[in-house]
């Protein structure tokens, strides 16, 4: 779930503050070299936040598959055709897909 807490901390990376409650009325801003942000905005980023969660996913499991195959490009090893076309396509997975819901992963060659 993002909320205040994430939007201000994408609004004002390494700003002081406290939520005591989790809501914007009870942000306390602590920060002298930063403004506050004002409710708008931190609704607007919530708002941004939220419609790129689907794809932030999709990126971080992708990674994830990709990162289980990094020893194939091992310096000392050499990539079938099949093996290079499978990380190619990982690469490319968020061209066509947006979100964990709807994508088709291709098949991990043996």
């Amino acid at each position: 779930m993002i909320g205040v807490t994430e939007a201000l901390i994408a609004l004002r990376p390494n700003a002081e503050w406290n939520l005591p409650e989790g809501t914007y009325e009870s942000l306390v801003w602590l920060d002298n070299n930063q403004t506050k942000p004002t409710k708008a905005e931190v609704d607007a980023k919530i708002t941004e936040l939220q419609s790129a969660e689907p794809l932030r996913l999709l990126r971080e499991e992708r990674n994830r598959l990709i990162a289980e195959t990094d020893w194939w490009a091992l310096s000392d090893l050499t990539m079938t055709a099949e093996q290079t076309a499978y990380r190619q396509a990982l690469r490319d997975i968020t061209n066509t897909y947006t979100s964990l819901d709807d994508v088709v992963w291709p098949t991990k060659p043996e």
